[in-house]
């Protein structure tokens, strides 16, 4: 039976926890995740694990920061005054704004408090500093 491996289609259920167990993601009600490994279009932790794994195996796999999302960066969470607010957006918390920038480069921001007078932005992945697990089921080899 063939192993999965670098540059191969794969078609992936998953189930994705939290350290505390929480789940966050899953594919189980959906049509499975398909991919190529190596590609980089998905987290490289999820990637590397999937390698060697046959059709109908499953598996849980624990995935460091590192090789998840990332470290937070600081750096990317922002406080600006509300009346800088764009006119005609009411921000809500956990809204997902998108910001151009003078390179064109979009950044994407989630809105993670507001007050009377301030609206805090955060552009880091919402997973980002978090260490991951998962529940993985390879269904297919395309």
């Amino acid at each position: 039976m063939p192993e999965a491996k670098k540059s191969d289609k794969v078609k992936v259920h998953y189930t994705g926890k939290l350290e505390n167990g929480m789940v966050f993601d899953s594919s189980l009600d959906r049509e499975p995740l398909e991919f190529e490994i190596g590609k980089g279009d998905i987290i490289q932790g999820f990637e590397e694990d999937v390698v060697g794994m046959n059709p109908g195996d499953s598996k849980t796999i624990e995935i460091p920061v590192e090789k998840a999302y990332g470290p937070r960066n600081e750096e990317l969470a922002i406080e600006i005054q509300r009346n800088q607010f764009p006119d005609g957006i009411e921000p809500e918390v956990g809204q997902q704004l998108e910001s151009e920038q003078e390179d064109g480069e979009v950044i994407l921001f989630t809105v993670t408090s507001v007050t009377d007078s301030i609206v805090n932005l955060d552009a880091n992945h919402p997973l980002a500093g978090r260490d991951l697990s998962f529940e993985i089921e390879l269904v297919e080899i395309c």
